[in-house]
């Protein structure tokens, strides 16, 4: 698997660099969002010491771990489902399913939009500088949590993503549901602790962001338990064994470019 995920990433990387001007592109677009979260948050803090019992620097970490996650979501999730749907929809999906590497896997590596990494580089940056002002030096159990939390958050994120997908199987268009996702993952620039709790049993559990991003933040910030990273994990692994049944149904209704 990660021998096939590697070519694909050479491949898709070789793509991307033909055309780099995107790059600018991309690290203007980059630019503006950071900013504008920048300048969200000095709004905030001119006004208040702490948000939701966050400091200043704590919460330049959840907004770090969000621009980390997103990149990883539009380099890697985002444009695979894309091109999934794209393929059920047109009947061209026959050429995954007709290789001898599991379909799933497959489908889930094709494509990189190598540019889109550099909000991974950008929210890297924002997380060192929020530790440096945080002034705590980070223990084994910090970066071992905030490693496992990251990971379980994108599992997560990936398997909602492919179940959304999947439902094209079922139904021509899905675009607004996946719009609606982006919609609510730009509510993890902030702690899921500061929202009403219908909102926050919403972004917890039908859509993940707080595992995607408040979870690997508290980790940095010594909030973490273990009690909270084992229900990411059970999470985690019902997500991904409920992405795989659901995949494996919607296959089924596939009827392929000769139907």
């Amino acid at each position: 698997m990660f021998r096939l995920m590697y070519h694909y990433f050479r491949v898709g990387a070789l793509n991307e660099l033909q055309y780099r001007v995107n790059f600018l592109v991309q690290l203007l677009q980059s630019a503006i969002a950071l900013g504008v979260g920048l300048a969200g948050l000095g709004v905030v803090f001119s006004h208040t010491t702490d948000l939701g019992g966050w400091t200043r620097p704590e919460l330049l970490a959840v907004m770090g771990v969000h621009t980390l996650m997103l990149g990883l979501i539009n380099a890697v999730i985002e444009p695979n489902m894309q091109r999934l749907m794209n393929d059920v929809q047109q009947g061209t999906l026959d050429y995954a399913l007709t290789k001898p590497a599991d379909a799933q896997v497959l489908v889930s590596v094709r494509e990189l939009r190598l540019w889109s990494l550099l909000d991974v580089i950008l929210g890297a940056i924002v997380l060192g500088v929020a530790l440096a002002q945080l002034g705590g030096q980070l223990g084994l159990w910090q970066t071992l949590g905030f490693a496992v939390a990251l990971l379980l958050g994108g599992l997560m994120i990936y398997s909602l993503w492919l179940m959304v997908t999947t439902v094209a199987f079922w139904v021509v268009r899905v675009d607004n549901i996946l719009n609606l996702f982006e919609g609510l993952y730009a509510a993890g620039r902030w702690p899921v602790g500061i929202y009403p709790g219908w909102l926050r049993g919403l972004l917890t559990f039908l859509v993940p962001v707080a595992f995607a991003v408040t979870v690997p933040a508290e980790a940095l910030t010594g909030r973490l338990t273990a009690a909270t990273l084992g229900l990411a994990a059970a999470i985690a692994g019902g997500l991904l064994l409920l992405a795989r049944l659901v995949w494996r149904i919607g296959l089924r209704r596939y009827a392929g470019a000769s139907a």
